[in-house]
């Protein structure tokens, strides 16, 4: 597997703004679509082509087309708010979803929903989360969609911290993993540091 940090300039200036405390939701959302749709454009670099027979206004030609079939799978619910930037890059894109939660028992991350379009096993499966903090449920979501018959699956987060890059890591080798940046660390209570807080509560409002 691979860990790929997108060190571009507008991707680093877009996420000053959203981790900034005092920046609002309507802001922060609007910076998450931008920055999502540059993580899209480099996630997708590799995707599999096939020839096209067309014609262009001076002469007929053999141009390319995707050849695979790409699924997106955020994590509920924060990772929904990486979907439309996707989306909008990706209009091909189905969208499937799935739900995870903590045992307040056990503290283990336990689905509580998922439903996904046809074809897993033959797609590239991106999974969307905002925030890669300790992994645990990044990697009950990669083990439950590789057991509905993923074979090829990304990881996308914006940010991480080293604490989940290596959970992933031991876990699921076989993925890759796209960060916008990766943190320093995780603090007592689970969030990653210097990070950005909860990224579902500033994205939807919740925390206001």
């Amino acid at each position: 597997m691979s860990v790929t940090i997108l060190d571009h300039a507008l991707i680093q200036h877009k996420l000053t703004i959203m981790r900034d405390k005092n920046t609002s939701t309507y802001i922060f959302k609007q910076n998450l679509d931008e920055i999502a749709k540059l993580m899209a454009f480099e996630v997708t670099r590799n995707v599999s082509l096939k020839d096209k027979a067309i014609e262009t206004p001076v002469c007929p030609m053999m141009g390319k087309e995707m050849d695979q079939q790409i699924i997106l799978a955020p994590i509920l619910r924060a990772g929904i708010g990486l979907v439309d930037g996707f989306r909008d890059i990706i209009p091909t894109a189905k969208v499937g979803h799935i739900g995870m939660e903590r045992d307040e028992e056990t503290l283990i991350p336990r689905e509580y929903y998922a439903k996904f379009p046809k074809g897993l096993e033959d797609a590239l499966v991106i999974v969307l989360d905002p925030m890669l903090a300790t992994g645990g449920s990044a990697n009950m979501a990669i083990e439950n969609i590789k057991q509905r018959g993923a074979r090829k699956i990304k990881l996308v987060c914006l940010v991480g911290a080293p604490e989940g890059v290596k959970a992933i890591q031991e876990v699921h080798p076989d993925v890759d993993i796209t960060l916008a940046a990766l943190d320093e660390k995780l603090n007592e209570h689970g969030y990653i540091v210097p990070g950005l807080g909860d990224a579902g509560d500033r994205l939807f409002g919740t925390n206001e």
